[in-house]
């Protein structure tokens, strides 16, 4: 039982309590139940995989959004993490392509560039016919710092670089808001039409 705390405690989010409330209710619910949890932990590792070409998450090889023709190729949106991509699409919104760095620049961690697909990213640009790269890391020191890493190497091949806008929340309010969410609202302030 320890083995499995350990290997709980490990999952993104999971500290030493919610492992303890997991192996209870594992413990508690009927054997059929963890038999198929066990069974769909072992598919997902033996059936879902990186997409070859921009990172995400994929039964096959390229993704369902690469091997879209109907994408707009000129457009890549670089997100930390592939399952970013999801809420992208929940929106029904962006049609372009999508690129996963599979994390952000950490020294303290010792997460430097190559540890990323940075290298890949620049390679889909060279390869030409992508007009404008949208830097979607998140807004933290991380993601803003991977952010302005990625643009500099964009530099020389002569795509736009954009951010999504970033500021208060439809349904917040302004005193709620936060110094540094409320200081980019004002910065990316748009005219009244």
């Amino acid at each position: 039982m320890r083995d499995l705390l350990i290997e709980l405690e490990r999952l993104p989010g999971v500290g030493p309590r919610s492992a303890q409330r997991l192996v209870e209710h594992l413990l508690t619910c009927p054997s059929e139940r963890v038999s198929r949890l066990a069974e769909g932990l072992a598919l997902l590792r033996g059936s879902v995989r990186l997409c070859s070409r921009c990172a995400l998450l994929t039964e096959n090889d390229p993704c369902a959004v690469c091997a879209d023709p109907g994408r707009d190729r000129g457009i890549i949106l670089v997100v930390e993490e592939p399952t970013t991509a999801w809420t992208v699409e929940a929106t029904g919104e962006y049609r372009g392509l999508y690129h996963a760095l599979l994390g952000h620049l950490s020294p303290l961690h010792g997460v430097g560039p190559e540890d990323l697909t940075i290298d890949r990213l620049l390679e889909r640009v060279r390869e030409g016919g992508v007009r404008e790269v949208i830097l979607a890391t998140n807004p933290t020191v991380e993601g803003e710092t991977t952010a302005l890493f990625i643009a500099r190497r964009l530099q020389p091949l002569d795509v736009e670089v954009s951010r999504p806008a970033s500021g208060i929340p439809v349904g917040g309010e302004l005193g709620a808001v936060d110094r540094v969410t409320l200081t980019q609202a004002l910065q990316l302030r748009r005219p009244v039409s």
